[in-house]
C-alpha cells in the first residue's frame, strides 16, 4: 500500500476515527475482480467474501458501484451470500448497477431499472457497419440492456482497435444522443445524466455518512472521485483508493491518496481498515 496525497496518512486517520458512520464504495472490475480476457468470466476475488463481511462489522455500509449490469454482478459477485453475511452483521450492502442507473440491495432484494434510453436501438443497428468501416468487424458487442460495450480485449491488437474504435464510436453515439464511457479495452456507450459520482453522492444522503471509501481502477472512476473531492469540502472525511496494476497507468493514481496493487492490494486495504476500525 502505498500513501500518495500529502495527507494521505492523516486522511486515513479520520475515516478510522469515523469508521461506524462511513461507506465504502468499489467497483468490480479490476478492484474486487481480476481483470480477465473474457468479462464474462470475470468472478469475485475468492477472499473478498470473508474481508466484506469482516469489515462490515466496522462501517456503516458497503456499496458496489460498476458499469456492469447489476443482475450480472450480483451473479459474478456471489453478491447476494455477500449480502447475507453483511445484513447477519447489521450491515447492508448495496449494489449500484450500470454506473448507478440500476439499484438492488440486500435490505430490498429486488433491482430497480429504469427504460433503455432513446437512442440506443437506432445506435445499435447502426454499429456493426461503424465496426466494418473500421477493420473491427471481430470486436465483441455487449448488449447491457440500458447501455452497449464494445470490447476490443479478445482481438490480435487490442490497443490498436481500440484507437481506431473510440472516435468512430463516440461519433455514431453522439448522433443517437448518447455518451460514451472509455475503458481499458472497451468504450461503453450509454445515456447521460448518470455516473459514478451521483451514486456517491445519492449514498452519502440516504445512509447520512461522515466517511467514504471509494475504490476504482479506471476512467469511469473519475467521477466518483471528483464528487469525493466535493463532499469533503462540506465536512466528510474521505479517501480515495487506486487499484492500479504493476505493469501500467493508471488514470487514477494521480487523483488517489492510496494506491496499492490489483485486487489483492485492495483486500489487504480493506482488511486493514477493518482491523484498525476495530481499534
Amino acid at each position: 500500500m502505498e500513501f500518495r496525497s500529502a495527507d494521505a496518512e492523516s486522511r486515513y486517520r479520520e475515516i478510522v476515527a469515523r469508521a461506524a458512520r462511513t461507506v465504502v464504495g468499489l467497483d468490480f472490475d479490476g478492484t474486487l475482480a481480476p481483470l480477465v480476457d473474457d468479462p464474462e468470466r470475470a468472478h469475485i476475488h475468492p477472499g473478498a467474501a470473508e474481508v466484506l463481511a469482516d469489515l462490515a462489522t466496522g462501517v456503516a455500509a458497503i456499496a458496489v458501484i460498476t458499469g456492469r449490469p447489476a443482475r450480472q454482478v450480483l451473479a459474478l459477485g456471489g453478491l447476494e451470500e455477500v449480502g447475507d453475511a453483511l445484513a447477519a452483521r447489521g450491515t447492508t450492502l448495496h449494489v449500484f448497477g450500470q454506473y448507478g442507473n440500476e439499484r438492488w440491495s440486500s435490505t430490498q432484494r429486488r433491482i430497480v431499472s429504469p427504460r433503455p434510453p432513446a437512442g440506443l436501438a437506432s445506435f445499435e443497428r447502426e454499429l456493426p457497419r461503424t465496426l466494418r468501416a473500421n477493420d473491427a468487424a471481430e470486436a465483441w458487442v455487449e448488449d447491457k440492456g440500458l447501455a452497449v460495450a464494445v470490447h476490443t480485449r479478445r482481438m490480435d491488437d487490442p490497443d490498436a482497435a481500440f484507437e481506431r474504435l473510440l472516435e468512430p464510436v463516440r461519433e455514431l453515439a453522439e448522433e443517437n444522443g448518447l455518451i460514451v464511457e472509455p475503458g481499458r479495452h472497451v468504450v461503453e456507450v450509454r445515456s447521460a445524466g448518470m455516473h459514478k459520482g451521483l451514486a456517491v453522492r445519492r449514498l452519502v444522503e440516504e445512509t447520512g455518512a461522515e466517511g467514504f471509501v471509494f475504490g476504482g481502477d479506471d476512467l469511469g472512476d473519475v467521477e466518483a472521485f471528483e464528487a469525493l473531492g466535493a463532499l469533503e469540502d462540506d465536512g466528510l472525511a474521505v479517501l480515495r483508493l487506486a487499484s492500479a496494476s504493476a505493469d501500467g497507468d493508471n488514470p487514477l493514481v494521480p487523483l488517489a491518496d492510496v494506491v496499492v496493487d490489483g485486487p489483492d492490494g485492495v483486500l489487504a486495504f480493506l482488511a486493514r481498515l477493518a482491523a484498525d476500525a476495530r481499534g
